[in-house]
């Protein structure tokens, strides 16, 4: 005979919370569920959480392949006894067949369409485009992984996007379609970092959820270490050939993902699916070797549950006034760190080093701050790590601007680029323990919009840099700076349980208010 007993328990609250409002607050622990009728975290749901996270390594190809097809390349004097052509800083001041690029014409856009006089904002286009894409198609669809389509769903279309643009590109024939291709390939892959990063905590119980959100940012790393190999391999060979590297494999990834990963039972619920989020529940215990006899009859009610429509998400966190304050100090955190973590990649071609020496050594910078996160997720409360890593990274990007030796600054310059990948990692983290399961995904997809708009600048001010230095790396410095002491204005969350509904949080909202001990 079948268990009667349902399979979340009432929510309780301690004698240390406040008795006002304890109904409208208490709903099931879902992390409880998990940890009592499932058992320890299974490899399946490592697995899952794994794979998903593997969309951040085409995510970073995609997101940073413009600092080599769209580079300037090298360029000589074909006389060089010539002196009007030996004292030139650049090649438009010279007439035509007094100079040649090093490497053949379609190694680079700025090459293969003579960009090479054009002025910062076109010459800057495509890396623009591509996150003015993010930023609107983060802001139309963002919604759509907490409402129609769940956190699955909504990645394998981001990634289907991404890649089937990336593959198209390979046709551009001018700058003009490449920009548009760009665009599409921004607004498409938008929510592929939110996606992951919330799928990926939400199906595994409270104990692995910081460790396997380290795992994207891993995989990010990854992807952008292995750009700077594709494009040595590749040196000499036409900037199509490296689209069609990144995104075939991009392409079956998607079908894999489609397949091989479950949609979050956390969400499901959320959303009033008892019987989709009863049947994942079931397959996630049956691999971990448990069999579920309960009758789910009270799984959850009417009341708990927080429909969340296409754009209620947005109308909810603008009417409550915590999680609107929340929301616009995390943002204003994320738009500093964005400017550094896109821009200086971008910049490193105006320091005379080798390009692909720099960038990976950027991209280096990606690993060692994922083990960092952990170690300041795990030690550290989020805020004063998130005002630190700032204010570090802006010292050392201003720094750059008066330093003459070029060694020194390209080590400065990857200490701030590293500041700002482990603040942007440190303030993911949060912003997942900041905001609760019916608005999370919408949140964490505003936070990376904001993160965004701060790389639509960063393009135009590297070309800008590369006449003065200041405005690229100092403006960067002051950006990053100044935005990140809003940190200061969010609550600490650092050991607190995820809630599932507004009334949950709001509830953990004022009892820390009265009580600073409560979380």
């Amino acid at each position: 005979m079948a268990d009667s007993n349902p399979l979340l328990p009432p929510y309780t609250p301690s004698e240390t919370q406040h008795p006002i409002r304890v109904k409208k607050a208490a709903s099931p622990s879902f992390d409880d569920a998990i940890e009592h009728y499932i058992g320890r975290t299974s490899f399946s749901q490592l697995f899952q959480a794994f794979f998903a996270s593997l969309s951040w390594v085409f995510d970073a190809q995609q997101t940073f392949i413009n600092v080599f097809t769209d580079a300037e390349p090298k360029w000589r004097c074909i006389r060089p006894d010539d002196p009007s052509c030996s004292s030139a800083s650049n090649p438009c001041s010279l007439p035509k067949g007094s100079w040649a690029w090093d490497l053949p014409e379609h190694t680079s856009i700025v090459s293969e369409w003579n960009l090479e006089c054009s002025g910062s904002a076109l010459a800057g286009l495509p890396a623009s485009a591509y996150f003015i894409g993010c930023l609107i198609g983060g802001l139309l669809l963002a919604t759509l992984a907490d409402s129609l389509l769940g956190r699955k769903k909504m990645l394998f279309f981001s990634c289907l996007t991404m890649s089937l643009t990336g593959i198209l590109t390979v046709i551009s024939p001018n700058i003009w379609l490449y920009s548009a291709l760009r665009f599409i390939c921004g607004f498409g892959r938008a929510t592929v970092l939110t996606c992951a990063l919330v799928l990926s905590t939400e199906i595994v119980s409270q104990k692995w959820r910081d460790g396997v959100s380290i795992i994207g940012f891993f995989c990010f790393g990854l992807g952008f270490l292995s750009l700077p190999a594709m494009a040595y391999v590749n040196r000499g060979s036409s900037w199509r050939t490296l689209y069609l590297w990144t995104s075939v494999p991009s392409f079956c990834y998607s079908i894999l993902l489609y397949f091989l990963v479950q949609e979050s039972p956390r969400w499901l619920l959320v959303r009033g699916r008892r019987e989709e989020a009863v049947h994942i529940l079931k397959n996630i215990a049956a691999s971990n070797g448990n069999v579920i006899t309960s009758s789910f009859s009270t799984l959850v009610t009417p009341e708990d549950v927080e429909n969340v429509g296409i754009f209620t998400a947005m109308k909810i966190l603008w009417e409550k006034r915590w999680a609107f304050r929340r929301l616009i100090a995390i943002m204003t955190v994320a738009f500093g760190v964005g400017m550094v973590y896109y821009g200086m990649p971008l910049n490193v071609g105006n320091l005379t080093s080798n390009i692909y020496l720099s960038v990976t050594y950027n991209a280096l910078a990606e690993l060692p701050s994922s083990l960092i996160t952990f170690f300041c997720i795990e030690n550290f409360n989020r805020r004063s790590s998130s005002l630190i890593l700032t204010t570090l990274s802006g010292m050392c990007s201003i720094l750059c601007v008066f330093m003459k030796i070029e060694g020194l600054k390209m080590a400065v310059e990857v200490v701030s680029f590293f500041s700002a990948c482990t603040a942007l990692n440190v303030a993911l983290v949060y912003s997942i323990e900041l905001f609760p399961t019916c608005v999370r995904n919408s949140a964490i997809s505003l936070v990376r919009q904001a993160l965004v708009l701060g790389g639509v600048f960063a393009p135009i001010l590297v070309v800008e840099g590369r006449k003065k230095s200041f405005l690229s790396f100092g403006v960067f410095g002051l950006v990053i700076g100044s935005c990140g002491l809003f940190a200061a204005c969010l609550p600490e969350t650092r050991g607190r349980s995820i809630s599932d509904t507004m009334a949950e949080e709001e509830y953990k909202e004022i009892s820390t208010s009265s009580n600073p001990s409560v979380v």
